[in-house]
């Protein structure tokens, strides 16, 4: 599988806020993931955000996305899929935040943990998919976008396919072997 990592961390970088008006608290209610919206586009997201959330899990998450993709949105290359397969695609983004303040207490901790991901995600024999770690400040603090900045990962999962329905499952394989990945890494900084 197709894997990478970047940071964006600066004046004008996206912030992970986790405290957002619309926040469904998934470590105190995981069920509540099945009503998730965006369930209904990815269904595989129902049991991926439960297990990211489970008290064994390293990070918990704030807020997911799934959209499908426009042609130009996406490059078949980047995802090792033959040009029949890039006609359709579908997208997700799952901010994750870690458990532990020590956990990613400096971006250097969050990239060795994006490296050691790609790296095992690297050796998984899927095409047509991909997994982009993104290494952000997050607020920890509700309301406060300034101050008690730590360090998030907003992991984006692209596919594509011959139909929407290829691309779709594709997207789901993705998925859960990113979850599956995860949960197998025996280390976590």
């Amino acid at each position: 599988m197709e894997a990478d990592w970047e940071v964006e961390i600066g004046p004008d970088a996206p912030v992970i806020d986790p405290h957002w008006p619309g926040l469904v608290d998934l470590q105190q209610n995981p069920t509540s993931a099945r009503q998730l919206p965006e369930v209904a586009l990815l269904p595989d997201l129902d049991q991926a955000l439960v297990r990211l959330n489970a008290v064994s899990s390293p990070v918990w998450t704030s807020k997911c996305d799934v959209w499908p993709l426009n042609t130009h949105e996406f490059d078949a290359d980047e995802m090792d899929a033959p040009p029949e397969s890039a006609s359709y695609g579908w997208g997700c983004y799952i901010d994750l935040l870690p458990l532990s303040d020590q956990q990613w207490a400096a971006p250097v901790m969050a990239i060795a943990w994006c490296k050691d991901i790609c790296g095992l995600l690297h050796e998984i024999p899927l095409a047509c998919g991909r997994v982009d770690l993104i290494v952000r400040q997050a607020s920890l603090t509700p309301g406060n976008l300034d101050n008690e900045m730590r360090i998030g990962i907003t992991v984006y999962l692209t596919s594509c396919g011959a139909t929407s329905q290829e691309a779709n499952q594709v997207l789901q394989a993705v998925l859960g072997r990113f979850v599956d990945t995860l949960g197998a890494q025996s280390t976590i900084e």
